[in-house]
């Protein structure tokens, strides 16, 4: 197929442009996915508030991309019975676990689970500059908490930073949801041991 130059510049082609998507979860994970398929329904409450950095941009637009990408997490996970997704005020969003589990007793059918989500980033993201001339894609930056509420213990308290993109990926915000949606599943429904 021609000289080794042609090759690698062909190569570098097929390369570029292709988006991958990265998770990082730190902090207290779920030892074990917040429910399975197949498993008992887990009757599930989700609270879930915004802590955006001060220079936001479109803040409606992505708090509304959060709740769609919440409410498709719910919907999807079919092992989540009676789910119930309610919006924190900005004071409550710092608020105490024993605070959230309070919320959440007031709730008929009452939860077994409470789930707490902080979306701190939802957006595109691009960089330009050295090494890469143009790494693009979108990023989800959530806290999510969750709480046994029969014995208020908590089970998990982490920080996921989701990205999907690359190398001259170029994404706007019409993936949002979807992004926030994955980002959720990344963090709640994953594999024992990853």
């Amino acid at each position: 197929m021609g000289t080794p130059a042609i090759q690698l510049l062909v190569a570098a082609f097929l390369l570029a442009g292709c988006a991958a998507t990265t998770v990082e979860v730190t902090g207290e994970r779920l030892k074990e996915p917040l429910c399975t398929a197949g498993g008992a329904s887990i009757r599930t409450a989700i609270y879930w508030g915004t802590r955006w950095r001060a220079d936001q941009k479109e803040p409606l637009l992505r708090e509304a991309a959060a709740l769609h990408g919440i409410e498709d997490f719910a919907a999807g996970a079919k092992c989540l019975s009676d789910v119930t997704i309610h919006r924190l005020t900005p004071e409550q969003v710092t608020a105490a676990d024993a605070q959230v589990l309070r919320m959440a007793a007031t709730l008929n059918p009452a939860p077994a689970r409470v789930v707490t989500v902080v979306v701190r980033e939802l957006g595109p993201r691009l960089v330009i500059g050295i090494p890469a001339i143009v790494e693009g894609g979108t990023e989800v930056l959530i806290d999510v908490g969750v709480l046994d509420a029969t014995t208020s213990r908590s089970l998990a308290t982490t920080r996921t930073l989701w990205r999907n993109g690359g190398t001259f990926v170029v994404k706007g915000v019409g993936t949002l949801d979807q992004d926030m949606g994955a980002a959720l599943r990344s963090t709640l429904m994953h594999e024992a041991g990853q």
